[in-house]
């Protein structure tokens, strides 16, 4: 595509449908329903001064419209409404294909595509996007079965350029370029027009045409309604700003109206006379999706690196870890990496908890950060805040679902899975902490009964930016091979062997059943019967050194989980450990 003057987009269908009818269900059946106020919507926006129309369809997908039956009949009625109104006046229809949030994304993207294609579609606009691979082979069948055809992908992302999956724009925006079948990359939606121009600026020159769509700006609430701000005016300056900067494709998104349009049409007409400027490239960071982080590979030292796991307490009281970090600090561990709420019992901030232990106890930490009900902002602000008190290093785990079953919202908030949020830190390593980047841990379950998966996922977190894998706790033969099997595959990572020397008989019962991921030999358990805790501690601690001995040369380290606060059973082996080193 080769633009001598900006093309200009309609503006936001679905917030000027709910302006006029005040009808809370989703616009898009109104391509059935009120058809009428379709076609005039399409017309009021065409005749606006814009170049092309969106059809009527952004969540018109199978997730929002499962009967198959019904969303076709929504997208021929959407695709045959913008057409009428695109004739009246010479523009041209994009069939809108919006996100899609769902396992299924990437078939469902396919099946929107082919009906799109029936009906003789030849300009498609995928908008506010997380990630690109859900619509690459959606992409490949449009030049498939329409060479010639127009496709622009549009990402949504925050003010601070990351979309909901964690992806920073750049890597976006790197990821859409490189595919050829794609003609025009951009960002729609989630911003306002001066931190879309900031975000777009900051990418510098881009080997594609650029497509910027904003929102109006960002709305305000009144009695319990959402609603945007007139600003045609001010938006209109802005869109020509984003055209003087580098933008070749302009339009808007929510809270724009036909109004914006008309101002942003004439704005774009006095801004294409001028000569556009063309903005300083910023030097590229390294890829966001890249392999590896900073840091990555073999420590070198001369002995195993100790990390010992420590859970915050339950209450204001963070006496026993800072004395139990102190005191582990003495006898030789390297590293103390605190929980995230295990088991989803609410305890204190791991965080905060890490920090309060590096500054008082003088001892490396590593935080553990899980996904459970924690958004893009608050998980930014933390890692803002652990940047500030040096934490270097952070180990992230999907998190426990709530325990409790059978009450409304108990499954828990996952915003991010594992794999987003480890890309998303990653991400920011090449912006926000290019000068002292998060070395970033994974976790990998050697009891897994499909450790193929297993593997498989291990492999996908190290592609996204993890550099070091801690284990679950390894009590079995078969977690023992597993571990070596993962050794000889997982190469380019640094691999802690993870190791829980059980406090006793009941605490392995309660291990084995009511913990996921552990597994403990049954000849372990029966050992631990009846003994006190002294003879428990050193049958425990000489289990756990022999499969320590087992997988020594294997691991870049051992990761000692604390049971029950029992540092002395830590203490011990870790003297084991170093004892076999000399």
């Amino acid at each position: 595509m080769h633009f001598d003057r900006p093309f200009l987009f309609d503006g936001a269908f679905g917030t000027y449908y709910f302006s006029k009818t005040g009808d809370e269900a989703p616009c898009e059946l109104a391509n059935l329903t009120a058809p009428q106020t379709v076609l005039d919507i399409h017309r009021e926006y065409a005749a606006s001064g814009c170049a092309a129309l969106k059809t009527n369809t952004f969540a018109a997908n199978p997730v929002s419209i499962p009967d198959s039956v019904r969303l076709n009949e929504v997208i021929a009625a959407g695709w045959s409404l913008a057409q009428r109104a695109a004739q009246e006046n010479g523009a041209r229809v994009f069939a809108d294909i919006g996100g899609i949030c769902a396992d299924t994304a990437e078939a469902d993207y396919l099946t929107v595509v082919r009906h799109f294609l029936e009906l003789g579609a030849q300009n498609f606009l995928f908008e506010t996007l997380a990630c690109y691979q859900d619509v690459q082979r959606a992409v490949g069948l449009i030049r498939q079965s329409v060479p010639d055809a127009t496709v622009i992908v549009s990402f949504a992302v925050s003010q601070d350029g990351y979309s909901r999956r964690g992806l920073y724009c750049r890597a976006l925006f790197d990821q859409a370029e490189s595919d050829p079948q794609v003609d025009a990359v951009g960002l729609n939606c989630s911003c306002g027009p001066s931190h879309m121009r900031s975000l777009l600026r900051a990418l510098g020159q881009r080997v594609k045409p650029v497509a910027a769509m904003p929102n109006a700006g960002y709305p305000s609430s009144l009695n319990g309604r959402v609603f945007f701000e007139d600003n045609a005016g001010y938006f209109a300056q802005q869109l020509s700003a984003l055209y003087m900067d580098g933008a070749d494709i302009l339009g808007g998104c929510c809270g724009t109206t036909p109004q914006h349009i008309r101002c942003a049409a004439a704005a774009l007409a006095a801004a294409a006379a001028r000569p556009k400027g063309t903005g300083q490239p910023k030097p590229q960071a390294a890829s966001a999706t890249g392999a590896g982080a900073p840091g990555g590979g073999r420590l070198g030292l001369p002995r195993k690196e100790i990390a010992v796991e420590l859970d915050p307490p339950f209450d204001h009281d963070c006496s026993f870890v800072l004395a139990a970090a102190s005191e582990l600090r003495a006898c030789g561990v390297d590293l103390i990496t605190v929980t995230d709420s295990p088991l989803s019992r609410t305890r204190a901030d791991s965080l905060m908890t890490a920090a309060k232990i590096r500054r008082e106890a003088g001892i490396e930490v590593m935080p553990h950060i899980s996904c459970r009900d924690k958004n893009h902002i608050a998980l930014r602000a933390g890692l803002l805040g652990a940047a500030f008190e040096g934490i270097g290093r952070v180990l992230i785990v999907t998190g426990d679902p709530p325990m409790q079953a059978g009450t409304r919202g108990s499954d828990g908030v996952y915003h991010l899975s594992s794999y987003d949020l480890i890309a998303w830190i990653h991400s920011m390593n090449s912006e926000v902490f290019a000068d002292a980047p998060f070395l970033i841990g994974g976790a990998l379950n050697v009891n897994a009964a499909n450790f193929d998966a297993e593997l498989a996922r291990a492999k996908k977190k190290l592609s996204l930016g993890a550099s070091m894998l801690f284990t679950q706790p390894i009590f079995s033969d078969k977690a023992v091979d597993h571990f070596l099997r993962a050794r000889q595959e997982l190469k380019d990572c640094r691999l802690f062997a993870g190791i829980l020397p059980v406090a006793g008989y009941k605490n392995a019962l309660f291990l084995i059943n009511e913990v996921s991921g552990i597994e403990i030999p049954d000849n372990v358990v029966r050992s631990l019967e009846g003994k006190t805790p002294d003879e428990a501690a050193a049958i425990s601690v000489a289990y756990s050194a022999g499969i320590m001995r087992r997988v020594y040369d294997a691991a870049d380290g051992f990761y000692i989980m604390t049971p029950l606060k029992k540092v002395n059973i830590v203490r011990g082996l870790i003297e084991e450990i170093r004892r076999y080193e000399q």
